[in-house]
């Protein structure tokens, strides 16, 4: 046994509550070196009559590791535990204090949950489950009110540069609600929606008013209710990391050098600020100038950007944040942040934008969801590259599932592309085949879907400013086939739980094959979903004996011999759910 392969440690995602009465324990051996762990768990202050042994599942491997789980459910909320691992003859105790041939006495030296507290629980909201996200620019989806056009506004379509204005506004959002309801939309996260001198708007002058050309708080407060109406739920990005150089606060600092009100609000090197060869004297968001960064350890700056997140919640009602560069702020802010945003609204989402691993965002003291940058350039590669084989995707699914809390997982904000990348129809070539297989596999993976605006109709686009276009809305214009293709995507993973919160599980990642199969399983439905990211069709042998049909045509399909067989055209996918009786 690779007893150097062999890791836990007990909090974290290796060990927590994941409801009131149910802890995951975790634990990590060399891939295919452990044939079964157990985990022995028990009372320390009554051993003899509070113990029970759980043999733990594989619910994943990467390249080099397997993953075991199990669910335990204390009778006295606490308990030790200890795990025993074998491999043919041999057998080996692992504890907190080592590894041992022989079993060790309970408890001394064991791992402890001294007493497990409903106050520690991470808990997302529970909507966000189920929720299928709809990204935003307000700049560039629909323009509802001409009379608000910003000066020398651009035609309605034009190439985007990075300074191009073309007239959306929060109006055109509230007009095409209908068509939001019928792509089957629940939530919209949107783009900075405060006023600020870009198009973009992630340099924000004023935090307490809309954006003049989007509108004002009042409209911003009838495009809620209106939204709420039709079951859809609103997210505004907070750019708390940094302020415009125009902002009154930093036009002070400017003015008046280290005797302003403001000094203490930025990291300022030195009096007074400049920028020399492009390159500023006070940290900013990258290097750019016109965007200071703001020092959110500052009392008066920290009330300032908690009282707006509270003001908007209030004022207007929405539903959550969306936190601009969250990884470059100090954890303080976002646990106070969290506080705030909860007590005000308890079912508030709280997304982070982290491109990499988060755990230390997501123990439940600050955000609730990150944006899946990690999922979705891993979906991206596997799709284009045709030398990643099923098998090494497979591993990269359970290194990221790994990564986290299952109540995390089920709430990760996955995308196919977003305002910094490059349109996904694009990044897959301009084949709307592999855009179809993507969005299958978007809308039946763990987490939850957020759709780029404009891609489910086929927009295209390379990196900022091509990727923020002007939303396309002539039908002619529109690829109308992938659009019903993600609206019955859509359709179905509203329709199942089991395609939300359902148990995922890798069915056959072949290395010598490309096809993907994996299941999403709860106690009400059982599907299989596969994947042939491949230019030639595939035909797959499914280990199943249970009757199917296709979840989306209703075709019924007959196993033989304990195997399905299932023919997959290029770029093509099957989502079968079984069949009752």
């Amino acid at each position: 046994m690779q007893r150097e392969a062999l890791h836990h440690v007990p909090h974290s995602n290796w060990a927590y509550l994941y409801d009131k009465d149910t802890f995951h324990l975790r634990v990590r051996t060399g891939k295919a070196n452990v044939d079964q762990v157990f985990a022995l768990t028990g009372d320390k202050y009554d051993w003899e009559h509070y113990h029970e042994e759980h043999r733990m599942q594989k619910i994943a491997s990467d390249q080099f590791f397997d993953y075991w789980e199990t669910a335990v459910k204390p009778e006295n909320k606490r308990f030790s535990y200890a795990f025993r691992m074998q491999a043919g003859d041999e057998t080996l105790w692992m504890t907190e204090t080592g590894f041992f041939t022989e079993p060790p006495a309970p408890p001394e030296g064991y791992y402890e949950r001294p007493y497990i507290h409903e106050a520690d629980l991470f808990k997302a909201p529970e909507w966000a489950k189920s929720a299928v996200f709809y990204q935003i620019m307000p700049d560039r989806f629909a323009n509802g009110d001409p009379g608000k056009d910003p000066v020398n506004v651009a035609a309605w379509g034009d190439t985007p540069t990075a300074e191009s204005f073309f007239g959306g506004d929060l109006q055109g959002i509230m007009d095409h609600l209908d068509y939001l309801a019928r792509l089957g939309i629940t939530a919209i996260y949107l783009t900075p929606i405060f006023e600020a001198p870009s198009n973009h708007k992630y340099d924000t002058t004023d935090y307490r008013k809309v954006d003049p050309g989007f509108g004002d708080a009042e409209l911003l407060k009838k495009l809620v209710t209106a939204s709420h109406a039709k079951g859809i739920r609103v997210v505004l990005d907070a750019v708390f990391n940094h302020i415009s150089a125009q902002s009154p606060q930093f036009q002070s600092v400017i003015k008046h050098g280290e005797q302003s009100e403001y000094a203490g609000w930025f990291h300022i090197h030195n009096f007074p600020v400049k920028v020399t060869d492009g390159k500023p004297n006070y940290d900013a968001f990258g290097f750019f100038a016109d965007m200071p960064k703001l020092n959110t350890t500052n009392p008066e700056a920290r009330k300032y950007l908690l009282d707006t997140a509270g003001y908007w919640l209030k004022e207007v009602g929405i539903d959550g944040w969306r936190l601009d560069v969250a990884n470059e702020i100090d954890h303080t802010f976002w646990r106070d942040f969290r506080k705030l945003v909860k007590d005000i609204n308890p079912e508030a989402f709280i997304i982070g934008e982290v491109w990499s691993d988060s755990m230390r965002w997501l123990n439940g003291d600050q955000f609730d969801s990150v944006m899946n940058y990690p999922l979705t350039s891993r979906l991206i590669e596997y799709l284009n590259n045709g030398d990643i084989n099923a098998g090494r995707f497979g591993g990269q699914l359970g290194n990221l599932l790994m990564r986290y809390p299952q109540q995390a997982n089920e709430v990760l904000f996955n995308l196919l592309a977003s305002h910094d990348t490059p349109r996904i129809l694009t990044q897959l070539g301009g084949n709307p085949g592999k855009l179809k297989l993507a969005a299958a596999f978007l809308f039946t993976f763990t987490g939850t879907p957020c759709i780029f605006y404009g891609d489910e109709i086929g927009l295209e686009g390379e990196g900022d400013p091509d990727c923020r276009k002007c939303m396309i809305w002539e039908e002619e214009r529109q690829n109308r086939d992938l659009f019903e293709s993600y609206q019955s995507l859509i359709r179905l993973r509203k329709a199942f739980p089991a395609l939300q919160t359902g148990r995922f599980r890798i069915l056959t990642a072949d290395p010598q094959q490309r096809a993907f199969v994996y299941e999403r399983v709860d106690e009400n439905a059982h599907f299989v979903i596969s994947l042939n990211p491949s230019e030639q069709p595939a035909t797959l042998r499914l280990p199943l004996e249970d009757r199917f049909q296709d979840a989306l045509n209703g075709e019924k399909l007959i196993p033989s011999d304990g195997q399905m067989v299932l023919d997959l055209a290029p770029y093509g996918y099957k989502i079968l759910i079984k069949a009752d009786g």
